[in-house]
């Protein structure tokens, strides 16, 4: 409602501007607009689950009408993604990794993925900002990290897959990215083949415990113990503590490794995990010499557990630009909860003044400026 205002003396009529819309042409407010992106995006609640709870209300809001405002929410969003991906890949150290998505096409649903680049440097003491970001793509192959990665040549934390192989190529430009393999990977598959508490709940049925793997996962849990004590200190401190500390018992381990794999058949069981680390021995040793590198890749599987749990709830995406959209939104809400915002009131806030923003100053609705800036942030 825009009421008119007439002076009798001047005989001028005032009348106040109008309204600013969120989306163009749009009747919905910031704060409902972040409520049905969060929920969908964050809570991993479907359009559909959202238009029958607001039916219930006496609101009619069709699945038709929140996709079209979620669409162009995700479009008005779209410089500070952009921001936000900036800000991940100038990083020095990189968390990679991948998970299906089932994508609705023609005839039946592709698996596509998800792809994430976590940017943390808290467990060395750095200064920089924790951020996430994702992509979407139809498919695994390596066409896309490389052109997610194609101006990166800092360290790459990730799993063993094949597709990253060409960023590490020395003849690469802008240059070759370091590889930096997870242990938690490589103490998983030993795990397995040792899990007690596992065969007691199977019986009789049960597999035996492989006194092999079982020492395994004691040696490789001996260098999880030295990371919990050096976690947070800076990159020359936890250097210092790994040459002296962790080294000895990498090499150890090593030895011990070898040894008992040429005492191993083929078919041996715990031959496999004991190939899968020494193949790959020298891309699992660089914490030893860099203390920008963690021993785990557990950031990024961290980052992608909300696309693993919202599977069961969502399904599918509807279209390769839906998983895309998908993609946007979760680097912006787990960027959010990364530097400890509120995902809700955050989004509310930058759709209501984002339009209104010189482009000079979009750095400002970034969540870790938004935190120091906004009175309510500071207030919480």
């Amino acid at each position: 409602m825009r009421e008119k205002f007439s002076c009798r003396n001047c005989e001028k009529i005032t009348q106040p501007p109008a309204p600013f819309h969120v989306t163009p042409r749009g009747f919905a407010g910031p704060n409902l607009l972040a409520m049905v992106l969060f929920e969908k995006f964050g809570q991993h609640q479907p359009l559909n689950r959202q238009s029958d709870r607001y039916a219930r209300e006496g609101i009619d809001l069709s699945v038709s009408t929140l996709a079209d405002q979620v669409g162009a929410c995700t479009s008005v969003l779209q410089p500070l993604y952009e921001l936000i991906e900036g800000h991940v890949l100038a990083a020095e150290r990189l968390h990679g990794d991948d998970t299906t998505v089932p994508i609705l096409a023609k005839v039946k649903t592709v698996t596509g993925h998800i792809w994430t680049y976590v940017r943390d440097d808290r467990p060395f003491a750095g200064r920089a900002q924790p951020a996430a970001l994702y992509y979407a793509s139809r498919d695994r192959r390596q066409e896309h990290p490389e052109r997610h990665l194609r101006g990166f040549t800092g360290i790459l934390q990730a799993d063993a897959y094949s597709g990253y192989n060409g960023l590490y190529d020395p003849a690469r430009s802008p240059g070759a990215i370091t590889p930096a393999l997870c242990w938690s990977h490589a103490r998983r598959q030993f795990f397995e083949l040792a899990d007690i508490a596992a065969n007691a709940r199977r019986g009789k049925t049960a597999p035996a415990i492989s006194p092999v793997a079982l020492e395994a996962v004691k040696r490789i849990d001996a260098l999880f113990d030295i990371e919990r004590s050096v976690n947070g200190l800076s990159a020359e401190e936890r250097l210092r503590v790994r040459q002296q500390q962790s080294r000895p018992l990498v090499e150890a381990l090593e030895t011990w490794l070898r040894d008992e794999r040429s005492r191993l058949s083929r078919s041996a069981s715990v031959a496999k995990p004991i190939d899968y680390l020494l193949r790959r021995w020298d891309r699992f040793t660089p914490f030893l010499d860099d203390g920008r590198v963690c021993l785990t890749n557990n950031t990024a599987e961290r980052a992608l557990r909300g696309f693993a749990l919202g599977r069961k709830s969502w399904l599918f995406a509807g279209s390769e630009r839906g998983a895309a959209r998908a993609a946007a939104m979760t680097t912006l809400i787990v960027t959010a909860k990364l530097n400890d915002v509120d995902p809700l009131a955050w989004l509310a806030d930058v759709l209501a003044r984002i339009a209104g923003m010189p482009q000079s100053r979009l750095a400002e609705l970034l969540p870790w400026q938004w935190k120091m800036l906004d009175p309510r942030a500071a207030a919480a």
